[in-house]
């Protein structure tokens, strides 16, 4: 009789995901989300930047559980705002902890790192939303915004010394 109330407990505990569309849905956000912040965080670890490719794969999940967990208890708009909210500024106390710790000289460094934190968080979020071309479509932008852009400067300043 415990063991069968245990077990029926266990079971109660863990029905969270009702069927296998909903599980299928969970773990297709989740790696999209993880996938994305990791192609993020392997382009800022190619750099030599401090957070890498885990701590990017980790914050997008992150930020994707915090949207999706409020999606499955059907929350309001209002609800859900207030929890993207507390997402943004919680992500930039994170990304205030890049800065600090990179801040070894007079000089700022770590600017660039907080705000790749802070795209994949977003970036996070829209996977967990089930808006996985947006998530996509944002990464390719950051690439190409930490990639490319640096590279068009240097061939600027190079220009500007001819």
């Amino acid at each position: 009789m415990v063991w069968q109330e245990i077990s029926n407990t266990v079971m109660s505990e863990f029905s969270d995901i009702p069927d296998v569309a909903q599980i299928t849905r969970i773990i297709l956000r989740l790696l999209v989300a993880a996938s994305l912040g990791g192609l993020l965080g392997y382009e800022r670890k190619q750099h030599g930047k401090s957070a890498g490719v885990r701590t990017h794969m980790l914050v997008a999940m992150g930020a994707a559980l915090f949207v999706l967990i409020p999606q499955q208890l059907d929350a309001s708009p209002a609800d859900l705002s207030r929890v993207l909210q507390g997402l943004i500024a919680g992500v930039g106390f994170l990304g205030a902890g890049s800065i600090i710790l990179g801040n070894k000289e007079v000089e700022t460094r770590g600017l660039t790192t907080a705000a790749g934190i802070w795209v994949t968080a977003a970036i996070g979020v829209a996977a967990g939303m089930g808006r996985e071309s947006t998530a996509v479509l944002s990464t390719l932008i950051a690439l190409f915004v930490l990639s490319a852009i640096p590279w068009l400067l240097r061939i600027g300043k190079s220009e500007e010394k001819m």
